[in-house]
């Protein structure tokens, strides 16, 4: 998320009945009759198996993330590795959508790989992905490093499948989550007056409370001459607002659809009614307003990358966001930012996770996702991971689990870091852990019911509604929207 473009709110994607009239249409015919303009992938059945598609050029659509950055400044060791060649789009992510849709649905096949967010890719065309364990199967293509196990299995879950049919759609590619960022110098100079004054220890821990928090926060706005404000947040009328809100809303035992865990990690085409009108959920939104009401005004006007800018510049001693900060904020305020989980509600600490996977199109002839799987392979393997890590132009961060035992990367956790995100690392594998993932709903009809969510949460700020009431019309316009299902 720290390197993505702002996107606007999300538009509606070509419906579901189209997509798969296109599908169907294009599988009809064996090999896509759209896909005539573009060259088959070139095939030498007698070469190494990376060598095997060379020659071929392929097409990868991206949000502007991290390891895209990375991987797009140097594809040279790709190339070298393999002979193909690959196009590189990259868009904020609802026009990504809308292009994926429509390759989609008209049979093109002009992209090969495609960055599938889990909730406005991912799961409303599930059924134009192919299932990647064919590839990793196949004798004749190259494994996997570690093979699916290697990656984190909540990212995999998460990032890579929709449903219950075992299918792998996606290999993780980036995992941002949202984590508690601050100024540790501040913490470190005020520290004995802000416990002796608020009666607790404000260092953040994972004893650190909502509550406290809030108080941290006003107590900055009294006493700090460095920062003018305590916290700052992505309040924005956008998605970045359902974000931030459904941190507190899940910390305070609030959940979107009934047995979140798995809607969140594996999905579900009927989530069954929104649980948004429970007392629990209320409860988060009384607290989230009054929250905002001590945070800089100018939140309301912010994205993510509006708030990182802003507490970059000295504006704010601490908000949440998206953990791939670290390496902007290394830059700005070398030495001075501390990370770690975020606070406990009554109910659990609880941070976005915000992961997406590149997957191969099921819409391109099979050579061509051959050809495409070598691809994948290589740009989320291990290696390209911690080289990722280090590239001046990217820093994503590795969801495979062995990556986090190279001596390098350790090393990195601490300062002086050549790798500034692995800073984070602490705390986002807190966040990872089960009891503290938040993930929200992996639905086809998501990027509807999310506007639907900051748009009632604008109107809680701006006095229009009480929290209950947001709460309630959010509710109503969200079963409407399930209700009336995916295919349009």
């Amino acid at each position: 998320m720290s390197s993505r473009l702002s996107a606007g709110p999300p538009k509606p994607a070509m419906s579901r009945r189209a997509l798969l009239r296109g599908a169907a249409a294009a599988g009809s015919a064996g090999v896509l009759a759209g896909c005539a303009g573009r060259p088959d992938a070139h095939l030498d059945a007698d070469a190494a198996p990376w060598k095997r598609y060379a020659g071929t050029t392929l097409n990868f659509i991206s949000e502007n993330t991290a390891p895209t950055a990375a991987i797009a400044a140097d594809l040279r060791p790709f190339t070298e590795l393999t002979g193909i060649r690959v196009n590189i789009v990259t868009l904020e992510l609802s026009a990504l959508a809308q292009k994926v849709a429509l390759d989609f649905a008209s049979g093109n096949g002009e992209y090969d790989v495609v960055y599938a967010d889990p909730y406005l890719v991912l799961a409303p065309y599930a059924a134009a992905f192919a299932d990647l364990r064919e590839f990793q199967e196949d004798p004749a293509l190259p494994r996997l490093p570690g093979g699916f196990g290697d990656f984190i299995p909540a990212h995999l879950d998460t990032a890579g499948r929709f449903g219950d049919s075992g299918k792998v759609l996606a290999l993780p590619y980036d995992c941002p989550t949202m984590v508690w960022q601050y100024r540790a110098d501040l913490f470190e100079e005020y520290g004995e007056r802000m416990a002796d004054d608020l009666g607790f220890d404000p260092t953040p821990s994972d004893n650190s409370t909502w509550e406290q928090y809030h108080a941290i926060a006003k107590w900055f706005n009294s006493h700090a001459h460095q920062v003018r404000y305590g916290t700052g947040h992505q309040a924005k009328q956008h998605d970045a607002l359902m974000c931030d809100f459904s941190n507190v809303l899940w910390s305070y035992d609030g959940s979107y659809f009934a047995d979140g865990t798995r809607v969140g990690r594996f999905g579900t085409t009927d989530p069954g009614k929104c649980l948004l009108r429970s007392d629990a959920a209320v409860a988060g939104a009384e607290f989230y307003d009054r929250l905002l009401r001590v945070a800089d005004p100018a939140s309301r006007t912010w994205d993510w990358d509006g708030l990182g800018a802003a507490f970059r510049s000295g504006r704010i001693a601490m908000c949440p966001n998206w953990h791939e900060y670290a390496a902007a904020n290394e830059t700005a305020l070398p030495g001075k930012v501390g990370y770690a989980r975020l606070p406990k509600g009554p109910a659990r600490s609880a941070g976005m996770y915000g992961g997406t996977g590149i997957a191969v199109s099921n819409v391109v002839s099979a050579r061509r996702r051959r050809a495409a799987w070598l691809f994948a392979n290589w740009a989320t393997a291990p290696k390209t991971q911690v080289s990722n890590l280090a590239s001046k132009v990217g820093g994503g961060t590795p969801t495979r689990a062995s990556v986090y035992a190279v001596p390098r990367v350790v090393e990195a956790e601490q300062r002086p870091s050549k790798m500034p995100n692995m800073l984070t690392a602490e705390a986002v594998k807190a966040a990872w852990k089960d009891a503290n993932l938040g993930l929200r709903p992996k639905i086809p009809m998501w990027g509807e019911c999310d506007t639907a969510i900051y748009t009632e949460l604008s109107r809680m700020f701006a006095g229009e509604v009480s929290p209950g009431g947001a709460m309630r019309a959010a509710a109503d316009r969200i079963d409407r929207i399930t209700a009336r299902g995916w295919v349009n």
